[in-house]
């Protein structure tokens, strides 16, 4: 593990591996034509992602509510936590289940385009890959700083380096996630526990039964 302080320039340090710590992004959604600052559920929105070697907790914050997804890379377990209009959903997974959920970004192969970009101090490059449902991903990376724990995020398995900035394109909107904090301390083991009581839980395939109901 290695500490650095939020927004400073990583540039002129060797290579780095990032294999505890915290990564916190600011969500903004544009149209494809630049309009900036549509208004929409996740504008405004907070993702914080929380690493180890192993384990991962990613926490998406928005106006509906609050997303949480836990995986320990060990074990082939996880949860997700659903919290919105007052109700509490925790859905257990196993590693076939991650695997069916985030099916979609598996294998994707990035490009990584000439040049570099400057954002927030980071010296990023930039590269883009096409998911297999053919949505466009770009990202702006820093290549000096690799993430250790590769299956936090399927769609980064692949990427050589730390992402700063990434867009994805759905249709004629562009969800822009841009990292705003990177804390380096220890994390506390219990941050990756399940909740003992409070949430309705169930498997994700009776969750995935109950979609299709719906």
């Amino acid at each position: 593990m290695f500490v650095l302080n939020s927004f400073c320039s990583i540039s002129l340090f060797a290579q780095k591996v990032l294999t505890e710590g915290m990564l916190k992004y600011s969500i903004s959604i544009e149209s494809s034509n630049g309009e900036k600052q549509i208004s929409g559920a996740l504008n405004g929105a907070t993702l914080s992602v929380y690493l180890t070697k192993n384990k991962s907790r990613s926490e998406m914050v928005s106006t509906p509510g609050k997303e949480t997804t836990v995986f320990d890379n060990k074990s082939g377990r996880g949860f997700i936590l659903k919290e919105y209009s007052g109700q509490k959903l925790m859905i257990t997974t196993t590693a076939e289940n991650w695997a069916q959920k985030n099916q979609v970004n598996t294998g994707l192969n990035f490009e990584t385009q000439p040049g570099t970009t400057n954002i927030a101090g980071y010296v990023c490059k930039k590269a883009v890959a096409k998911s297999n449902n053919g949505k466009l991903y770009t990202v702006y990376y820093d290549p000096s700083i690799l993430i250790e724990n590769k299956q936090y995020n399927n769609a980064f398995s692949q990427l050589a380096g730390l992402p700063v900035q990434y867009e994805l394109s759905s249709g004629n909107l562009i969800f822009k996630y841009t990292l705003a904090g990177l804390n380096l301390d220890m994390l506390n083991a219990s941050r990756f526990d399940s909740p003992k009581s409070g949430f309705r839980v169930m498997s994700y395939e009776e969750n995935q039964q109950l979609k299709k109901g719906e």
